[in-house]
């Protein structure tokens, strides 16, 4: 568990530490050799080693035999036992551009994915002693995370109609789920999940162009749908209006063809070449 200590401010050990390292150089040079020897290594060994500089948004990790001591957790210059051991370990936000790879969504088609993960450190005892290199961890992990994330959503709804969140069309729900699963992952080694976001997602090069074309298939069957539905009720309107003001009585065949020739006009994909009739409805 994370113990934070406050240190004592390094400054008077200093003046004490060139004052020792001044007066042994002085009593060497007057050849009291003995005294200047002992005063410049009580400064060298015992008292220099204490020094230590903690600059904004880092920390030092301190270890006394193997043994946990605590974190200095403010900036400045202090002094401490010398004989601690000192693990410098950043509280700064950092990016992992985790890289894009291949896997195989839910329905099995491969597909290219990477994220982006931004994360810091919230518990400098985990960082420095739950995992080997917190870095490499959270590079591993969050490698990982993403793998199984594709695994468990389509990548779109075009095999599995039934789906509601997909990994193309629900982006905030794709987010959150990956930071979710990134921070159960990486709650071990005492790191905070900042923000976790899919940044490149596509199909394999192998099955890019067909999964195109059937997109492109759908889009189109879509819109002739919309087409259609739109073409009858404009017929359904021209007739009503025909026989409401009573511009035109048509029996039923009259009716036919005009609905097959509305239909064609309406419903086609090139602009119809109008042909003139001045003869009868008959010919």
């Amino acid at each position: 568990m994370e113990k934070i200590v406050k240190p004592t401010s390094g400054w008077l050990m200093l003046v004490v530490f060139l004052v020792l390292l001044l007066g042994g150089a002085g009593l060497l040079a007057i050849k009291m050799y003995v005294a200047g020897a002992v005063a410049i290594l009580i400064s060298l060994v015992i008292i220099a080693p204490g020094f230590t500089a903690v600059e904004p948004n880092t920390t030092r990790v301190m270890t006394l035999f193997g043994d946990y001591v605590g974190t200095i957790k403010e900036s400045g210059f202090f002094f401490v036992n010398p004989f601690f051991t000192k693990k410098k370990v950043s509280l700064r936000a950092v990016t992992l551009d985790v890289p894009t790879i291949k896997v195989n969504d839910k329905q099995g088609n491969p597909i290219m994915i990477g994220a982006v993960v931004a994360y810091r450190v919230s518990d400098t005892f985990k960082a420095a002693f739950a995992v080997e290199t917190y870095p490499d961890y959270v590079k591993f992990q969050s490698e990982a995370a993403v793998r199984k994330l594709a695994g468990t959503y389509s990548y779109d709804n075009l095999e599995d109609e039934e789906a509601h969140v997909t990994l193309r069309s629900s982006s905030d729900e794709i987010n959150h789920q990956l930071a979710h699963e990134i921070s159960e992952r990486l709650g071990i080694a005492g790191i905070e999940v900042i923000e976790a976001r899919i940044n490149n997602l596509a199909y394999a090069t192998e099955i890019a162009g067909a999964m195109l074309q059937r997109q492109q298939a759908t889009a189109i069957v879509a819109a002739r749908s919309k087409i259609v539905e739109g073409a009858v009720g404009m017929v359904e309107m021209a007739l009503d209006q025909l026989s409401r003001k009573k511009i035109i009585e048509l029996d039923e065949e009259k009716k036919a063809a005009m609905v097959s020739n509305l239909l064609v006009v309406l419903c086609g994909d090139k602009n119809v070449a109008p042909v003139v009739n001045t003869g009868t409805l008959h010919q």
